[in-house]
């Protein structure tokens, strides 16, 4: 059984017949990450409803304000069991300001979740050494660095820190030759995957909205590059996942 252990179901039309589909192809649970204040409460409603999902809470670097205080009261709700999506976005985001924002954001985000012992969900692209030096300000944290896109080196740093690589549909891409690169080399016991639902639909749904179905193509094409079997990828990656967000398993 697979995990999809990022998407944002509610941002899909049906959310419930997605994840019917999902189920029907052997996707036994999804994490439902939250990334602003207004529409967190959608989030913790889906978790609600359905015992195969759960629920991160946190502010996305595209719309941080530089004050991501209110994270803070949703962090003891039922079914939450992780901080984020938080962190860097500077190949979107080119104004110094809003950048500093960003890491303001993502610092007090960090400190949340080492206050509340969750782990974190981080967004990184173009600002490996910001994201790098935050994360190491913070050693009690752990966490992923899901729909990672960024250099093995960078990969190797984190992974060196206790954290978690996760991988979406773009390993399929034909553009996408150095996410292949570190696919195959995350160690399993830090490998996660995901969908990032409803963007990134992986070959052969490229084009399509996304959802968490489509996590099993993404896992099949891992498999094969990782020299696997679809069903030993399922296994490793969904104990990642529970190991990762314990309170998942309780």
């Amino acid at each position: 059984m697979l995990v999809d252990s990022h998407c944002h179901l509610n941002y899909l039309e049906n959310p419930t017949a997605a994840l019917a589909r999902a189920r029907e192809r052997g996707v036994s649970a999804c994490l439902c990450i939250g990334v602003e204040a207004a529409a967190i409460e959608e989030v913790l409603e889906l978790a609600a409803l359905h015992e195969d999902v759960w629920a991160s809470v946190g502010e996305h670097p595209g719309s941080c304000s530089g004050n991501a205080g209110w994270v803070a009261q949703y962090l003891d709700k039922p079914r939450v069991v992780a901080v984020g999506e938080m962190g860097l976005d500077y190949h979107y985001e080119t104004d110094s300001e809003k950048q500093a924002a960003q890491r303001r954001t993502f610092e007090q985000q960090l400190a949340l979740a080492d206050e509340h012992q969750l782990p974190v969900i981080v967004h990184t692209r173009a600002a490996e050494a910001d994201t790098l030096a935050l994360l190491r300000d913070f050693p009690g944290v752990r966490g992923v660095l899901h729909c990672f896109t960024e250099s093995w080196q960078m990969a190797e740093q984190a992974l060196s820190m206790g954290y978690y690589i996760s991988i979406s549909g773009i390993v399929t891409f034909k553009n996408a030759a150095n996410v292949r690169y570190v696919a195959e080399r995350v160690p399993d016991e830090r490998l996660l995957i995901e969908t990032d639902a409803p963007w990134l639909a992986p070959v052969p749904h490229r084009g399509q909205k996304n959802e968490p179905a489509y996590v099993a193509d993404t896992a099949d094409f891992l498999a094969a590059l990782r020299q696997t079997s679809a069903a030993e990828l399922a296994d490793v990656t969904r104990g990642n996942f529970y190991a990762l967000f314990s309170a998942a398993s309780a």
